[in-house]
């Protein structure tokens, strides 16, 4: 039995919303949790809800429960939707039961057209019972070369190119791996609020968790896990102990315990995305200490333009979306191995308070003045528009032919 129960955060009803109907709705099937690290799924879906109902929906939360869902509005206007499914059922029953609920969803909001957006092809079986007007795929991530990964990953996202009629990739390097499988394939690499993060060079407060931290620092932000690499941290922290590694972000799928530890490796946990530019005004340098693994072939870090943006000097081993276009640019120092790794750390320390230093951010903002992330949300909605009308035209062809 469908039930949806309001968070007690919701404040608005769905039908309060009469600006938000210029577009049919948008169902977003999503493995990342909304509260989790502010990223691409934030930054689009934010923009989506502008013109159109936007429902995040959560990965299932299991319980002794009955099946229903919980649903809370953000200030932004999404509205994040947490499944409620019975606990005990095997994952292809779960995920009957979780279609079942978004069935009622749409029932229940009255949507009369939607389209769907996908993250997880993990989670295709969900959407079965759906009719949207068009499908995206989403493709941020290879997420089948991940830690843990379920092995019909792979299978479903077969079934999805079957079902999408547009494919957005998170980067170039993706985007040559799924080309060849979709015709309706695009790039849209990570993007910036470029205003956001520029607060960093208006000399804000200090954080206070690392105010009292000696200079200079070497920082990163994002998600701690087996695309981080440990050991490269560990040695350049135990050969310059008077450098500052300061590590902004949560613990995942790896083992706390492994980090490396040292009186100048500084684990200061999750911030929220409006702290960030506080804690980049006081980093020295900026870092992608990313380790060169199956993880990591395809990604395309949302970080490299907002530490630009910062203002602050960048230092990145080789993932191939930030040599290119940010290492070829010579915007981003690109460095493979400790020893390499470690000098251009030195370089970038040195740069930072000299013209050269002052030439280089000069550069990097002409480039980040072609980005933004309101530009890829526009873009993208005119590539849904034209698969509606092509589709439109498409049927109404038939229906001639039928005839």
């Amino acid at each position: 039995m469908f039930t949806l129960r309001r968070a007690p955060t919701m404040n608005l009803s769905m039908t309060s919303l009469p600006t938000r109907t210029a577009a049919p709705a948008l169902l977003v099937v999503a493995h990342l949790r909304w509260d989790f690290v502010f990223q691409r799924p934030q930054h689009l879906m934010t923009r989506a809800a502008r013109s159109r109902r936007v429902y995040y929906i959560e990965e299932p939360v299991f319980g002794a429960h009955a099946d229903h869902l919980v649903s809370r509005e953000e200030a932004c206007g999404v509205t994040v939707v947490q499944p409620h499914v019975e606990a005990g059922h095997s994952p292809a029953e779960s995920q009957a039961r979780t279609a079942r609920l978004l069935c009622g969803l749409v029932q229940e909001q009255e949507l009369a057209e939607y389209d769907l957006w996908v993250y997880t092809p993990y989670e295709l079986p969900i959407t079965a019972g759906l009719t949207p007007r068009v499908t995206v795929y989403d493709c941020m991530d290879e997420l089948a070369q991940f830690k843990g990964a379920p092995p019909e990953l792979r299978e479903r996202e077969d079934q999805l190119f079957e079902q999408a009629d547009l494919v957005f990739t998170g980067g170039h390097r993706l985007y040559e791996a799924k080309r060849e499988r979709h015709a309706g394939a695009h790039p849209f690499p990570s993007s910036v609020e470029v205003e956001h993060f520029a607060r960093a060079r208006q000399n804000p407060e200090d954080a206070p968790d690392q105010r009292n931290l000696p200079r200079p620092r070497l920082g990163f932000y994002g998600v701690i896990d087996e695309r981080f690499d440990i050991e490269l941290i560990g040695e350049l922290a135990r050969r310059r102990p008077e450098w500052q590694f300061v590590l902004l972000g949560p613990v995942v799928k790896i083992d706390p315990a492994d980090l490396p530890r040292g009186e100048n490796l500084h684990y200061l946990g999750m911030k929220s995305y409006s702290e960030l530019p506080t804690y980049l005004a006081y980093w020295d340098v900026a870092l992608l200490p990313f380790a060169l693994n199956e993880a990591t072939e395809f990604i395309s870090p949302t970080k490299t333009p907002e530490y630009l943006a910062a203002g602050v000097p960048v230092v990145s081993t080789p993932i191939r979306d930030v040599v290119r276009p940010y290492g070829e640019k010579d915007l981003v120092r690109i460095a493979q191995g400790v020893d390499d790794f470690e000098a251009a750390c030195a370089e970038a320390l040195a740069e930072r308070p000299t013209s050269a230093g002052e030439e280089r951010r000069a550069r990097a903002d002409v480039h980040l003045s072609t980005l933004s992330w309101d530009r890829t949300w526009r873009d993208m909605s005119a590539l849904i528009e034209r698969a509606a009308a092509e589709k439109q035209a498409e049927s109404a062809l038939a229906g001639v032919a039928d005839d």
